[in-house]
């Protein structure tokens, strides 16, 4: 690789990984406070926190990667061009389609990282958070245990604990059960403790008082008992093992075991080809994205007052893009056999790149020059 490739293609992935870490970190940001609202809300650790903020990591990676990687050529691209580098380079016989080798590199490593994330990195974690998920929805511990707060397990039951003792007595429990309409309970014990039966776990409260509230009657029964137990596994239980979602298998196996894994999910033959080649199609986007940034600002050639009006038009560009993935997308979803409508946007922007870096190197006559021939002919 030659002293200038490896100049510029240094000069890219350092702007890569500061962009990609700003990034990263305002989406996590985002993400991380509505987990932490709904994790510690249920009484989980921060061991839980940081686990579940980690797993989602590689979903914020892959969306952030591509733009990252578009921003670090475009601040590359204007600074080489501002400080008239690219000019110089130019001068010494460097051909636009020579300057942009570099960023072709760049763009391949983007993608690479891309493949790792949308075939495997991104499905693994996915696949355990789900598995994590369900383990904390069923631990008992997690959801009940935890003192001076009004817990809601589920909807119309309330539950609260004064105190926890280290040997595991629940002081001044107040537990009200408002599911059944036509009748509400509620429970009050001086102490309590969680016990685990066959039929799943339940509270045997000491030494406390039931009310029970007929509603049509308005009419309210007290008994004082010395020892009740109540069935928590009602309100604690999920609904059985989840289905697995297409998301959450490789595409490995996606390829390999198609009906299988339709079967399993449940989905329809658009949805399973608009997932499989989705995972194709955004590392080719990675890549289209720097390419199209380079080729858009460099068209502009030198200028003292920058290349902002370039900038403009390929952030326009982009945009565009993205708006086509949208719109091929629902085709795909009903006619399976149109996926390759998939690649179609990328595939676009490879080729707007290409005429813009010919139309930099004079291979494509400009504005310019076709008014010179007008007004030459004339």
């Amino acid at each position: 690789m030659a002293r200038f490739d490896r100049y510029m293609l240094s000069q890219l992935m350092v702007l890569f990984g500061f962009f990609s870490l700003v990034l990263v970190a305002v989406y996590w940001i985002n993400r991380a406070v509505k987990l932490f609202d709904r994790l510690i809300g249920d009484g989980q650790t921060a061991m839980v926190f940081a686990e579940f903020t980690a797993l989602t990591l590689p979903s914020v990676i892959r969306v952030v990667l591509p733009i990252a990687g578009f921003a670090a050529t475009l601040y590359v691209t204007n600074r080489l061009s501002t400080e008239s580098e690219l000019t110089v380079m130019q001068s010494t016989g460097f051909s636009p389609w020579r300057l942009a080798r570099p960023v072709f590199f760049f763009g391949i490593v983007v993608a690479l990282m891309m493949a790792a994330l949308t075939h495997l990195l991104v499905p693994a974690s996915l696949k355990q958070l789900q598995l994590r998920e369900a383990e904390i929805s069923q631990n008992v511990t997690a959801r009940l245990l935890t003192e001076g707060t009004f817990l809601h397990p589920t909807d119309r039951v309330t539950f609260y604990i004064r105190e926890i003792t280290p040997e595991g007595r629940m002081n001044d429990v107040f537990l009200s059960d408002r599911r059944n309409p036509n009748e509400s309970v509620t429970h009050t014990a001086a102490s309590a403790y969680i016990v685990r039966q066959e039929s799943g776990p339940s509270i045997v409260m000491v030494n406390g008082l039931t009310q029970r509230l007929s509603r049509p009657e308005n009419q309210l029964n007290t008994t004082h008992f010395a020892d009740l137990s109540y069935d928590i596994s009602g309100f604690l239980s999920t609904n059985g093992p989840q289905k697995p979602q297409l998301r959450h298998f490789t595409t490995l196996e996606m390829l390999t075991n198609p009906i299988h894994i339709q079967v399993r999910t449940g989905v329809n033959t658009g949805v399973f080809a608009e997932e499989l080649h989705i995972r194709f199609v955004q590392p080719l986007f990675a890549l289209t994205a720097a390419l199209l940034g380079f080729a858009t600002l460099l068209s502009g050639g030198f200028s003292r007052f920058g290349v902002w009006r370039q900038i403009v038009i390929a952030l326009i560009l982009l945009v565009l893009i993205k708006a086509l993935e949208g719109v091929v997308t629902e085709p795909v979803l009903s006619t399976p056999s149109l996926w390759p409508l998939l690649y179609m946007p990328s595939l676009l922007g490879l080729f707007m790149a290409t005429l813009l870096l010919a139309r930099s190197a004079g291979q494509l006559p400009s504005r310019t020059a076709r008014r010179r021939k007008k007004a030459a002919l004339t």
